[in-house]
């Protein structure tokens, strides 16, 4: 073998590797978190388990993503150990397909069908096709599918050249004799587990193993020890991926280190047994890509068949390794769904930030209704409750903030980029929501302090804002929860209206201050609490015209406003009136 053959092999390497790489997470950006999400939900028992592990896993063509995916949800409590272990057996039958794929190369045939079907043939019209959608079309989905449809092309051609530059060791004695050495089962498992565990990827391990056998100098008695060697190999990519995580998660990924070394020991201890009576004739013939496929394929469908009756004992055995020894830090409120591994599939951990920033939304919104109600009935207990969520609050812009921009790092699509900057924007209006609640309750604290309270008056029209308030936060904070531009539009009426409201009752405050039905002192607390009050909603207009941002291209938030209340007869004036009418009129 001389030096360009091995520069050729080095070259095929590094692309198969490449083109498997673009080619998964291509497929994954694809997806757009659907599949992650419907892993979460969809485990409720060990046998559909099985079936989406397997399914995902085919997906995205990684079995180390849906274990290291797995072991994030077990981590952030979205997923219980028990239903982690169907997944993680389901994930090893699903990377065999990649073998199955790869094995096409091999297909032999005269037939215009069975040419076809060689990759060598049908690589290079993917090729055009996904070429042609990259650069020719606009559709980010399109791109992504030429992206896919390149990255198995990269992927196929590296195989080829892989299979073209080992093609000579045939003829040379040392290469028969290192893997003649290969045939001892204990070595050919070493040497599997551990060119696995460089590559991190069994799917890649298998597609190198398959293109020597393209020498025909690979006996099977060879190829079986390697390919359980590689199932071995695959799990350190989830034990690494487990580092730092909680306990369950540790386990999780211990499940799969042990069904992969009891699979393997089982598998071997009959296999060899009954080979020492019956003498397997394959052993000694070359092995072929779709042998190989066949090995891998038998060997993971019948460990899990096997071991998933089991899997109880396999989550016992993972609860004894990872022994509860110390309580864990926990962790405030949802913030457990901004797992680090997430970020591996932006997409979904897109979604994962959309739910958090939806909590925190509830949340701002529980602080500050809270406060409010304070002014019916002041409750101590009420107040520590406001303080005690403003500070969830402020964590949860913190987390929130960080992970976010962590994740701006990666591929992410159009629509995510976006939702990104949405929740960038809307979290710092949630955030100060919530310190508007501190104020608006540490008022009513001073106040019940001194024994004081509103006038009649002053109640009645403090009673009518709150209701305004209680409704344009119900409609900017569902709007962007359902991510409605159409709820959002209703926003801005609102806050016109509310902006006439709090005018309306501070010339009312002046009037009573005049006529001496209110102090000094309450009066500063009245229009401290109602300026609270109208820069709450000034957050949710924010809130409102950040979601409108998100939907209509180049839209400036000031230049929007200042438009949207020029309009003399449009909705927007429609909609003021009828909220000036039911709010600002009445007093």
């Amino acid at each position: 073998m001389g030096i360009f053959e091995v520069l050729s092999l080095f070259g095929g390497l590094a692309m198969f590797l490449y083109g498997m790489n673009v080619m998964g997470d291509s497929l994954a950006k694809t997806a757009g978190g659907k599949l992650e999400r419907i892993l979460e939900k969809l485990t409720s028992t060990p046998i559909r388990g099985v079936l989406l592990g397997a399914g995902v896993t085919a997906v995205i063509q990684s079995s180390s993503a849906t274990t290291v995916m797995v072991v994030g949800f077990v981590n952030s409590g979205i997923m219980k150990l028990s239903q982690a272990v169907g997944i993680i057996m389901g994930a090893n039958i699903g990377t065999t397909i990649t073998s199955w794929i790869l094995s096409l190369s091999g297909i032999e045939g005269d037939a215009f069908w069975i040419k076809m079907l060689k990759p060598s043939s049908f690589s290079p019209i993917l090729a055009f096709i996904g070429i042609v959608l990259m650069l020719f079309t606009k559709s980010e989905k399109k791109k992504d599918i030429g992206t896919i449809l390149l990255g198995f092309t990269v992927l196929m051609f590296g195989m080829d050249m892989m299979s073209d530059s080992v093609s000579g060791l045939k003829d040379v004695p040392e290469f028969t004799s290192i893997l003649t050495m290969f045939s001892n089962p204990i070595l050919g498992l070493l040497a599997g587990a551990v060119l696995t565990a460089i590559i991190q990827s069994s799917s890649a391990s298998v597609g190198i193993l398959q293109a020597l056998c393209i020498t025909g100098a690979v006996p099977f008695s060879v190829v079986i020890p390697i390919i359980m060697g590689q199932n071995i190999g695959t799990c350190v990519t989830a034990l690494l991926s487990s580092i730092g995580a909680k306990k369950n998660a540790k386990r999780a990924a211990f499940v799969h280190l042990y069904f992969n070394v009891i699979g393997t020991t089982i598998f071997m201890i009959l296999f060899y047994l009954v080979n020492a009576f019956v003498h397997f004739e394959f052993l000694g013939q070359a092995a072929n890509a779709a042998g190989i496929a066949v090995v891998h394929t038998i060997f993971n469908v019948v460990a899990t068949l096997f071991l998933l009756p089991m899997s109880g004992i396999l989550e016992k055995m993972a609860v004894l390794t990872v022994r509860v020894n110390e309580e864990e830090a926990t962790t405030v409120g949802n913030l457990q769904l901004l797992d680090v591994r997430f970020l591996e599939k932006p997409a979904f951990a897109v979604a994962q930030c959309v739910e958090v920033a939806k909590e925190m939304a509830n949340l701002s919104k529980e602080a500050l209704l809270t406060a409010i109600d304070l002014y019916d009935k002041y409750d101590e207990e009420k107040a520590k409750k406001v303080i005690e969520i403003e500070e969830i609050v402020d964590c949860y812009d913190d987390e929130l903030g960080n992970y976010l921009v962590k994740l701006s790092n990666h591929p992410l699509s159009v629509e995510d980029n976006q939702t990104i900057t949405t929740i960038l924007q809307c979290k710092g209006d949630f955030e100060r929501i919530s310190d508007h609640a501190i104020n608006v309750m540490e008022i009513a604290q001073n106040m019940e302090k001194l024994g004081q309270s509103f006038s009649d008056d002053a109640k009645k029209e403090l009673d009518v804002f709150r209701k305004a308030l209680r409704e344009i936060m119900e409609i900017s904070f569902n709007a962007f929860k359902e991510n409605d531009a159409d709820m959002a539009f209703n926003v801005e009426p609102l806050e016109e209206a509310i902006d006439h409201l709090h005018a309306k009752m501070k010339r009312h405050h002046v009037k009573r201050l005049q006529n001496g039905k209110c102090t000094i002192e309450l009066g500063l607390g009245l229009e401290d609490l109602i300026t609270n009050l109208e820069r709450t909603a000034d957050h949710c207009s924010n809130i409102a015209v950040s979601l409108l941002q998100s939907k209509v291209e180049g839209l400036e938030a000031h230049e929007y406003l200042i438009e949207l209340k020029k309009e003399k007869v449009s909705t927007f004036q429609e909609m003021f009136q009828e909220y000036r009418k039911k709010y600002v009129d009445i007093l």
